[in-house]
């Protein structure tokens, strides 16, 4: 049993009772009173009272000052008590609410999960929880306050000043409208260097930094950071680099100065330092603070901490000892572990994820084997909230308020262990009896690299936890979440911040279940479709993999491609070059498709193999010659080989729909894989459309008509495949084969037209087409002749 967790926000605040001393009177004002950067307010008049902002606050000011000379910061806690506000934290903290409600009224609750506000210097947050998977992200500037009189306990009743803050805090008379300072700018009371050719001018920099609140130095002493290019590390550095390194100054990318603009924060150093690979030795830098190229090198290097669920953690460098996790009485301990010598261990990790380096790790030998179970279940009813006992035996669990949810990892190996390494993939395929252009296919179906690239591009590459092997519970879980946020959302009320909540909370829970190195708050339908259905999709189908390629790392087989070829389910053979089904596809291909764009690049796609393919989860083609209006289109869902395993088709996970595409340019937005990794994959399948077809300029909304009378659609694009060109194939089925011109759906939300069947057994796998994505545009040097 493996479990890791994803904790909601941190818990307990403890303070000191103490008197307000003359420093902390100085320093306690409110920040709109006393900060020397306060940013500067438009002069104007509270229209409750006719005063100005002015001697509103100088007022404030004077009311703070007294209260502070008169009043413990014990005896703030108890009016903060006695008025149903938030009472814990620190004492600068206490201070300041404090002073707030006396002179501004007490604060009401908050309005989404009416739990308690605190003021936060330049705004009033929620320190409530929205559910038991997240807290609330209420924020305003103008909070709701209560209509009533101040509540004194008896310790300030006896104070000299009880008189004022009666008087202060009465509703009848007009209490003011406070006015909070400026939100911070990213770069406030930041000193930045810069150096060395940036894609735009030092000052043009100066000008942007200036305007967000920071200043720019051209020396590195005393600043914050020095911006260079990336090409800084390419070179070994400047001397400016080298300065500011000997310094302890960090030395980040020209990104870090657009992302924190953008993002109107500043962003973390850490995550655009470029001097760690100068440096002897890297500054270990966390996962989730990472850029999303550097974490790509990070994570396909990396080995996975845990091979699945009864995988040793590598961290405790007795897996090579022959070690094993305990198992007793039918079930498996996490992480309680015995050696060959029957010496018992126990392992306990806990941290953040992405960032092992600062996880708190224990390794102990325990003598009693008893004693050590019951410490684990300890141990997890302690994170959890919830008994051992019952999650064991019938994976009953709940999740509680402030605690971990236990994620259930399945017997086995996961695939980015299991399967075949770099150096063992060309002896697997040159020793197998499959033919050659087979074995070459098996031989990337069953290389860890395409399921680890897999996983790092959806952000759930951390090697602490073994994602690819979870068990069919938890996947359902998974799935069932999703479903039921998508129906939530079809009839949610809220609007504004409350509705922000909502999809806080279900982004909290989806990153709960599947642990993210770069977890975010999903806005729209879009986000969900790409980063949490196909996430999951992809996932869902990787576990496939891990159970069918299982161990292949050592391997005893003659040919081992040939045995995970077996249990494919599917038979695959190379089509002739000079075949006429070749050249029509190849044809198909080149008509249809235009390149895929990542950044300013382009790339076109050239055909390297066809494969015939028959999946027995599939009908027949003799199944699917009796059905009606039959076309070969090209297949959408298909994005790696990680379906393969299974059946290398997908259901979408909204409807039980199939999406097909008479365009190869849109199945290659799928089949594109990296710019790094050239080759990609992509699908064709014979689909009858049903006797009726009918055409949509925009999706429909309502799809349960059309998938209870199996009716296919056709959804129009902006583009579409010229019909002077098209012809029948054999067996009546259409070829949309076409060259790409534009349709009269100019505003249409699809860029090419797009096919929805919503029966699978109206479609049939029918050709795997290897391609190869090529970098168009680019012309390289000769290289010179040796003199």
């Amino acid at each position: 049993m493996h479990v890791k967790v994803h904790e909601t926000r941190s818990q307990a605040h403890q303070s000191e009772e103490k008197k307000v001393t003359r420093k902390q009177k100085a320093e306690g004002k409110s920040q709109d009173s006393s900060s020397p950067k306060k940013a500067k307010t438009e002069e104007g008049t509270d229209p409750e009272d006719g005063k100005s902002m002015a001697d509103i606050r100088a007022e404030f000011e004077k009311f703070c000052k007294t209260i502070t000379d008169h009043l413990s910061v014990k005896q703030m806690r108890e009016i903060l008590e006695a008025n149903g506000q938030y009472s814990a934290g620190d004492d600068d903290a206490v201070v300041l609410r404090c002073e707030d409600i006396m002179f501004f009224g007490p604060l009401d609750n908050c309005p989404i999960c009416g739990s308690k506000l605190e003021c936060a210097g330049d705004s009033y947050h929620c320190i409530g929880d929205y559910s038991e998977w997240s807290s609330c992200i209420y924020s305003t500037r103008e909070p709701p306050r209560r209509d009533e009189s101040l509540k004194l306990p008896k310790s300030v009743e006896s104070t000299p000043i009880s008189d004022l803050i009666k008087k202060r805090g009465d509703p009848k008379k007009s209490r003011p409208r406070r006015e909070l300072s400026a939100p911070r700018k990213p770069f406030d009371g930041m000193m930045i260097s810069l150096a060395g050719r940036l894609t735009r001018t030092h000052q043009y920099w100066k000008s942007e930094i200036e305007k967000q609140g920071g200043k720019v130095n051209n020396s590195v002493t005393g600043v914050a950071c020095l911006v260079v290019s990336p090409a800084e590390r390419d070179r070994g550095g400047s001397s400016k680099v080298a300065e500011a390194v000997e310094k302890g100054v960090p030395v980040v990318r020209e990104a870090w100065l657009s992302d924190s603009i953008k993002k109107e924060k500043a962003q973390p150093l850490d995550a655009y330092d470029i001097v760690s690979d100068i440096a002897v030795e890297g500054k270990g830098i966390p996962l989730d603070k990472m850029d999303p190229s550097a974490e790509a090198l990070e994570t396909i290097r990396s080995e996975l901490e845990v091979f699945g669920k009864r995988g040793v953690h590598k961290d405790t460098k007795m897996q090579d000892e022959g070690a094993r996790i305990l198992e007793k009485d039918g079930f498996c301990i996490m992480q309680l572990i015995m050696s060959p010598e029957n010496h018992l261990h126990m392992y306990y990790r806990k941290g953040k994820i992405g960032d092992s380096l600062r996880a708190d790790d224990k390794l102990e030998e325990r003598e009693n084997v008893d004693d050590a179970i019951k410490e684990f279940t300890r141990l997890f009813e302690e994170l959890t909230g919830n008994e051992f006992e019952s999650w064991e035996r019938e994976k009953k669990i709940q999740k509680k308020h402030h605690k971990f949810f236990p994620i259930d990892i399945d017997d086995g190996l996961e695939v980015r262990h299991g399967a075949l390494g770099l150096r063992q993939l060309g002896a697997a395929a040159a020793h197998s009896k499959l033919d050659p252009h087979i074995a070459n296919f098996m031989k990337v179906l069953c290389s860890q690299e395409i399921y680890r690239y897999a996983l790092m591009e959806l952000g759930h590459d951390s090697p602490e936890i073994p994602i690819g092997m979870l068990t069919d519970l938890h996947l359902r879980r998974c799935e069932e979440t999703i479903l039921q946020f998508v129906e939530k959302v079809k009839t949610m009320k809220e609007t504004g911040q409350a509705a922000e909540g909502v999809w806080y909370e279900f982004s909290q829970k989806w990153f709960t279940l599947l642990p993210s190195t770069r977890p975010f708050t999903f806005r729209d339908y879009a986000d969900l479709a790409e980063h949490a259905a196909s996430a999951y999709e992809t996932v869902r189908d990787i576990n496939v993999a891990s159970r069918i390629i299982e161990d292949m790392s050592g391997s005893t087989l003659d040919d081992p491609l040939f045995e995970r070829y077996k249990k494919l389910g599917c038979t695959v053979s190379p089509l002739e070059k000079e075949s006429d089904d070749y050249k029509m596809i190849v044809n198909y291909l080149e008509k249809t498709y235009e390149p895929v764009r990542v950044g300013d690049m382009s790339y076109g796609a050239s055909v390297e193999n066809i494969f015939a393919i028959e999946l027995s989860a599939c009908p027949s083609i003799d199944e699917i010659k009796k059905l009606p209006n039959k076309v070969l289109l090209w297949y959408k869902e298909f994005k790696s080989f990680e379906a393969l395993a299974e059946r290398l088709f997908a259901l979408s996970l909204f409807t039980s729909r199939v999406g097909i595409h008479d365009a190869a340019a849109e199945a290659a937005r799928y089949g594109f894989t990296a710019i790094d990794r050239p080759e990609g994959f992509l699908l064709l399948a014979v689909a009858s459309l049903g006797k009726e077809i009918r055409e949509f300029p925009t999706p429909p909304e309502d799809t349960r008509d059309l998938e209870e009378k199996k009716i296919g659609v056709k959804g129009l694009g902006r583009k579409k495949t010229d019909e002077k060109e098209h012809f029948v194939w054999k067996d009546d089925i259409k070829v949309p084969c076409g060259k790409l011109i534009p349709s009269e759906h100019k505003d249409s939300v699809l860029e090419y037209n797009e096919y929805a069947v919503y029966d699978p057994q109206q479609v049939s796998i029918r050709y795997l087409v290897a391609v190869k994505f090529d970098e168009q545009g680019v012309v390289y040097d000769a290289a010179e002749p040796e003199q």
